[in-house]
């Protein structure tokens, strides 16, 4: 990595020299905790919303119904950035921000109060529409705070953003433990859920009288038409595509953790995310050491190996020891995966400004959209085989109904370990020709 900064660099960063650093950096860090806390309390009540509202309209497909319900909040956060991102220079950082929150407080109120807006089938519908808003909360926060912390660190990119991602573990983890606490004084899931509207609500004080810089790119005078040229070099069209597999390594098993394995480990698969969401929020703080060591092609390498095992590892997992044993792999393997991915493209294609991190996060969210929606309808089947049918399901309880759900939760998470498993072909080859080069050097505009 240069030491020094090219003259575009230095032009880039005297455009925001007068904005406070560390106060901008701590309004990102506070976002992203708001968004890890809404992820966190999805997934701790998305068992409630199956059971109270789901299965009353159709028992023997509501875990796709809930897979659906949650997986269009990454819909919502994919279109919120794809949207976003090339705009973000024209509506500036701090509206965008802004918008993150409203859409985090109107999504959090349509699914507490689903059941008193709407009756029946219309009540999946209600959900549906505030997981959407959720996501585009969540997309609105992403579209900022990533060219944010590359325009703030322009020489430190890697690490600073997987310390601004720490903190998105770092809300999952207060997220779960609040869930837990309001779960164990039997208050109800609506209360757990309404915790997402605290958050929400500060981040809206603190933007008050908050200056934002442009991003790196407009700051160093870049042209939008060359913003776009980069985004669909076939170079980058390789790591968009890893992108929608590391994602979906990641982020769909941790959306379904609670409501999978709390019945094959035999405890609160919730305490399993808020393990893993600990040591992503200490290892990532640690990425700039990873990094050097192996580079950020490489650590995403040695990532999807371990994700791959980990996810087999759950998959077969059947005690909490052995659930914490397969949790740490997976955990230490998807650590690194989203923030790094985020770095590689913006060290690689700098040019691409904030269009290029959007369609990075685009691409990871699009595929959470599709995948989990896939594992409710892979438990969904897998429950009826096992079964022996339909009618055979429906008329189970007890023991018998829950080794049969005990097999599907195992087959939803075997279903996904084959993604992370195909990216070691693609990051190898990466990896390689990085190596024959001499070693990769990130740009610096």
């Amino acid at each position: 990595m240069q030491s020094t900064m090219t003259a575009p660099s230095q032009q880039a960063s005297a455009a925001h020299s007068d904005a406070n650093k560390t106060k901008l950096f701590l309004i990102g860090l506070f976002a992203i905790t708001t968004a890890g806390i809404s992820f966190s309390l999805r997934s701790s009540i998305a068992g409630d919303l199956q059971t109270v509202f789901f299965d009353p309209i159709d028992k023997v497909h509501s875990a796709g119904m809930l897979g659906s319900a949650l997986s269009i909040a990454f819909l919502g956060f994919a279109f919120s950035i794809a949207f976003g991102s090339p705009l973000l220079d024209f509506l500036g950082m701090r509206r965008v921000l802004t918008l993150s929150s409203l859409a985090f407080i109107t999504g959090t109120l349509l699914t507490i109060f689903a059941d008193r807006i709407s009756s029946g089938a219309g009540i999946y519908r209600v959900v549906w529409f505030g997981m959407l808003f959720s996501g585009i909360g969540w997309g609105s926060m992403e579209t900022v705070i990533n060219p944010l912390t590359t325009t703030l660190y322009p020489t430190d990119k890697t690490h600073k953003l997987n310390v601004m991602h720490a903190w998105w573990p770092g809300g999952i983890i207060m997220g779960g433990l609040i869930g837990l606490a309001i779960g164990a004084l039997d208050m109800s899931w609506r209360i757990k859920f309404a915790v997402v509207l605290i958050p929400a609500l500060a981040t809206l004080v603190m933007l008050m009288g908050s200056k934002f810089p442009k991003t790196e790119r407009a700051a160093a005078g870049i042209p939008a038409g060359e913003m776009f040229k980069q985004a669909i070099r076939p170079s980058f069209l390789i790591w968009f595509f890893a992108m929608f597999l590391t994602a979906a390594s990641e982020l769909a098993p941790g959306q379904w953790v609670d409501a999978a394995l709390t019945r094959t480990v035999h405890m609160k698969g919730i305490w399993l995310l808020i393990y893993v969401s600990g040591l992503m929020f200490v290892m990532r703080h640690f990425a700039g050491v990873m990094v050097h060591k192996l580079s950020s092609v490489g650590l995403l390498w040695c990532s999807c190996a371990l994700a791959s095992l980990g996810l087999l590892a759950l998959s077969v997992a059947n005690s909490p020891i052995m659930g914490f044993l397969a949790a740490t792999v997976w955990g230490v393997g998807v650590c690194y995966m989203w923030p790094t991915m985020l770095a590689a493209a913006s060290e690689r294609f700098p040019r691409g400004g904030a269009l290029v991190m959007g369609m990075i996060g685009t691409a990871g969210s699009a595929s959470i959209w599709f995948v989990l929606p896939q594992m409710g309808k892979i438990f969904d089947t897998a429950k009826i085989k096992a079964a022996g049918g339909e009618e055979a399901f429906k008329a189970l309880t007890g023991d018998a109904l829950n080794s049969v759900l005990v097999q599907a939760s195992a087959a939803s998470f075997r279903s996904v370990a084959i993604l992370p498993a195909f990216l070691l072909i693609v990051f190898g080859a990466i990896w390689l020709n990085d190596k024959r080069k001499g070693g990769f050097k990130p740009e610096q505009l």
